[in-house]
């Protein structure tokens, strides 16, 4: 009679609210935490803890040229704990960007992002796009050296875009340069547009993963059900303790970067764009602009945003990389990648002066086509072997083209973090 009465218990409210999150029972294989590393929920705290550190700052900063850079010193010199909850909103907004890495890479590689989960990958990839758009915007607000000349780098890539490039580098400068205006359209964007669209999408994102039933899991015959509260509920409340005391410990330790204050008469050198954008500068410096600014991140975009809708034969959702084969072959084209994008840049840069062999063709030949096939042509005979000698299907072949994609941009984005030096020179 206990025990009937226990299962008939009415929730409380608060569980009433946590089971419109979340099902009253999950799968128990859930509960693994190698199964998703909790980065979903690590990425809604974030955002929290983002949204709250943002509203405190903004009683201090003022968002004109004027007096932007004077608030944040006021803020960090003046204000009771103001340094640590910048520290705090910068060490998330940083964390924030890796973490939705990861959880993309993460989604992709489990194979949860087909049939009715494909839809949800696309709202996936427009937040990462909005946690991309929201770290930039936020990077001009200190109006330090960094800020404006990092900010001045990539809406000048922009304007490298055939056609439309000065327009649309205008529309976000809201100037001809980086001003007054721009910091008001950043500022408005940063704090308004982007978290209110951001709060709308998670929403919808949170809805397609009930609605598909929770986490990708392999198929199983007898499968064990276990309550979320308490089992998921605790294990959440863990990684959410942990997550916050590190972040506060790191923000006690480590400062949020503030330079001089912003002069558009002194460019540093080198200028080097927010180092998520290094890997499209690095690119940028070898590649024609209609290739590295137009024709490649229109392809790339294209292809992610196609990724659950190519004609695959053999899916095994919820399976690490699908296939042992496709483990072997992730494996391998991550070093692949890396190794021959860093042989590649180091040839151009050193050897491959194609600029000036090809100078009577033309740039969109010497730096464009002519680069753009050495890279294509290998990476397609790298791909034909594991087709032909392996038996690669569709889905281990695409994942294949993905690993490589991300692998390059990284390569990329370390060389240019770490080993370009003044006038944006190669250091070895």
């Amino acid at each position: 009679m206990t025990k009937e009465k226990t299962e008939k218990k009415t929730p409380s409210s608060i569980e009433k609210f946590i089971l419109h999150l979340h099902p009253a029972r999950i799968d128990k294989r859930a509960l693994k935490f190698n199964r998703t590393f909790g980065l979903g929920g690590i990425l809604a705290l974030l955002f929290i803890i983002l949204g709250v550190t943002g509203l405190i700052l903004r009683f201090s900063y003022i968002p004109t040229i004027d007096h932007a850079y004077d608030s944040v010193v006021s803020l960090q010199r003046d204000t009771v704990f103001g340094q640590f909850i910048r520290n705090l909103h910068h060490i998330s907004a940083m964390l924030m960007m890796v973490v939705a890495f990861l959880h993309l890479i993460r989604t992709y590689y489990s194979q949860a992002i087909f049939k009715k989960r494909a839809e949800n990958w696309i709202y996936g990839l427009i937040m990462m796009f909005m946690i991309i758009a929201s770290s930039f915007t936020g990077y001009l607000l200190p109006w330090d050296q960094l800020a404006y000349w990092a900010v001045t780098v990539i809406t000048q890539i922009i304007e490298y875009i055939p056609f439309i490039g000065h327009s649309l580098a205008n529309m976000v400068r809201g100037s001809d340069v980086v001003d007054g205006n721009t910091l008001l359209n950043f500022y408005t964007l940063h704090t308004g547009i982007i978290p209110m669209t951001f709060l709308f999408l998670m929403s919808m994102h949170f809805w397609l993963i009930r609605k598909a039933g929770g986490v990708a899991l392999p198929k199983q015959d007898n499968t064990e059900k276990v309550n979320v509260i308490p089992n998921l509920i605790w294990l959440e409340i863990m990684v959410a303790a942990l997550l916050i005391a590190g972040i506060f410990v790191a923000s006690v330790f480590y400062h949020a970067p503030l330079q001089e204050q912003a002069n558009p008469m002194n460019s540093p050198n080198p200028s080097k764009a927010p180092w998520y954008f290094l890997g499209a500068q690095e690119l940028l410096l070898h590649l024609h602009p209609f290739f590295s600014a137009v024709i490649l991140p229109l392809v790339v975009g294209v292809f992610f945003f196609y990724l659950p809708y190519f004609k695959y034969d053999n899916l095994n959702i919820g399976v690490w990389f699908n296939s042992p084969l496709g483990k072997k072959m992730t494996i391998h084209a991550s070093i692949f990648a890396f190794v021959f994008t860093f042989i590649l840049i180091y040839l151009l840069e050193h050897f491959l002066h194609f600029d000036i062999w090809f100078a009577s063709v033309g740039s969109w030949f010497a730096t464009g086509l002519v680069p753009f096939a050495i890279y294509v042509i290998p990476v397609s005979g790298y791909l034909f072997y594991w087709k032909k000698k392996h038996g690669a299907k569709t889905e281990e072949l695409v994942m294949t083209i993905t690993t490589i994609l991300m692998s390059s941009y990284i390569t990329m984005l370390l060389i240019s973090l770490l080993l370009r030096g003044k006038g944006m020179l190669m250091i070895i």
